[in-house]
């Protein structure tokens, strides 16, 4: 048995028309708030008459299960019987269910089908992660319940699962901040990381007064990037600009050309300076700004799933960066971060969050308690402030596909409490032990918060399971851990 303890335009100023830093709005931004808006606005005149329609966005960082959570989510509702505390499936209410065309024909289709196909085969195995914007539209049809129930007959609701990048969403921090206070705050991290010696090694030997290179300035990127991938494969969390890691088809483009860069006394037009910092609003403006519109604005219900024994097997910094970047996250999420125009005009809000604690079933049942308490001690800072923007918030442990069984076993003389399953880099069946997870969750977030390099207690090695071979009865979905649970909280007020 082995024991393992995310173009320079004119500017003109409207009288009392400005962002929250005071500076004028330009006319394409309005126009393009003018327009959304007027969508609202028929979306809501419409919406009493139409079937109801309920937006979730799942999103979540590197490694933390999304195209799992969104396959195995549409798989149980699709076939409900294992979602009993989904209440409107215990009661027998949803009479069918069916996948039919999204109502967005720009957005790529979530690949549903290939997903399912991938955990559930012969020989399962894991899926591709999230990498672009996705969208699946799931109609259930609902019977009604008390007095409605002999007035009207079964009425349809759908839900749009709109899946992106985790790293994309963290870009909306990006928004409030220059160019300056940015790379100030980007460098002091890398400095802090070993993956970013050879970048702060590279810039600390950077003029940025000095003209503008181009091979230069590719140079910096690629060196930057390389940094990012190298700091998210050692488990930290905080990685800006998003689209550096999944750049897509802006790959090689001179808005995903910049790089941090300490400020120079001074930086005339033309330097690397100011010419990385044009580029730097440049991604604001024609990057971040177009996802915030045209997705996450648009947004009622949205899920954040958190790799928390992820982040604990990479050490107390990694844990301490993810606490710190979950908190930044739930920023995009207060009031006043729209501009004037946004807020007055279009008002749309997200009305619940859900933090979900991924792998649960790395864990034997015991220890889920002391998962959900460490998860709600960790967002404890996101969780406030979007407890203060009037937002409903839950936290909750739970594995979206559970990929092995429990078992206790006598190891050194003691009992032992251990999951079972197939492992991930060999295949080879093992039993895992990560540690013991503490009642208190100070007794992690306290060292994290002091900057220690290692755990006192030795430790936690989260070992990393492969899907296992299911065999599935009729009208059961993919065995899981309290995906019922996120299901009611998520949709079961609508349903």
């Amino acid at each position: 048995m082995e024991i393992n303890p995310y173009t320079a335009g004119c500017e003109v100023p409207i009288y009392g028309a400005q962002s929250e830093k005071g500076t004028p709005l330009r006319i394409d931004d309005i126009a393009r708030e003018l327009g959304r808006s007027i969508e609202t606005v028929g979306e809501t005149l419409v919406a009493p008459f139409s079937d109801p329609v309920i937006r979730i966005g799942v999103t979540g960082l590197s490694r933390a299960g999304k195209t799992v959570f969104i396959t195995s989510l549409v798989a149980n509702l699709l076939d409900r019987g294992r979602m009993p505390q989904l209440l409107a499936a215990g009661e027998g209410r949803i009479l069918s269910a069916y996948l039919q065309p999204q109502p967005d024909d720009t957005i790529p289709r979530f690949p549903y089908e290939d997903h399912l196909a991938a955990i559930t085969s012969d020989n399962p195995y894991w899926p591709e992660g999230t990498r672009r914007v996705s969208e699946l539209r799931l109609s259930l049809k609902v019977a009604q319940r008390g007095l409605l129930a002999g007035m009207s007959g079964p009425r349809t609701v759908h839900i749009d699962i709109v899946d992106y990048p985790g790293e994309w969403l963290l870009d909306l921090g990006l928004l409030d901040k220059s160019y300056a206070e940015w790379s100030a705050e980007a460098l002091g991290r890398l400095t802090k990381r070993e993956a970013g010696s050879d970048y702060a090694a590279t810039v600390a030997n950077v003029q940025g007064d000095a003209p503008l290179d181009e091979e230069r300035a590719r140079s910096l990127a690629l060196g930057y990037r390389a940094y990012l991938e190298t700091a998210r494969k050692e488990g930290f969390s905080d990685l800006t600009p998003g689209r550096f890691l999944l750049p897509g088809d802006l790959e090689g483009s001179p808005v995903l050309t910049f790089a941090p860069l300490h400020k120079p006394e001074g930086a005339a037009k033309g330097s690397l300076y100011q010419e990385f910092e044009r580029r730097f609003e440049s991604y604001k403006r024609n990057v971040v700004k177009p996802f915030y519109r045209e997705h996450f604005a648009r947004i009622d219900r949205q899920v954040v799933l958190v790799d928390v024994l992820g982040a604990l097997s990479a050490g107390p910094q990694a844990f301490e960066d993810l606490r710190q970047t979950m908190a930044d996250i739930l920023m995009a999420f207060r009031p006043g971060r729209n501009n004037f125009l946004s807020r007055i005009l279009t008002g749309h809000k997200v009305e619940k969050l859900l933090f979900a604690a991924t792998k649960a079933d790395h864990l034997h049942h015991t220890q889920h308690g002391a998962l959900t308490a460490l998860a709600e001690a960790l967002l404890r800072d996101a969780k406030d402030r979007a407890d203060f923007a009037g937002a409903a918030t839950s936290a909750m442990s739970i594995a979206a596909l559970r990929t092995t069984t429990e078992d206790t076993v006598t190891h050194a003389g003691k009992e032992v409490d251990v999951v079972k399953g197939r492992r991930l880099d060999t295949g080879a069946n093992a039993a895992s032990f990560p540690g013991t997870l503490p009642i208190d969750p100070s007794h992690v977030l306290a060292p994290a918060r002091s900057g220690a390099r290692d755990w006192s207690s030795g430790g936690y090695r989260v070992m990393e399971f492969a899907p296992a071979p299911l065999t599935l009865r009729a009208g059961e979905g993919p065995p899981h851990i309290r995906l019922d649970r996120a299901a009611q909280y998520l949709i079961g007020d609508r349903l």
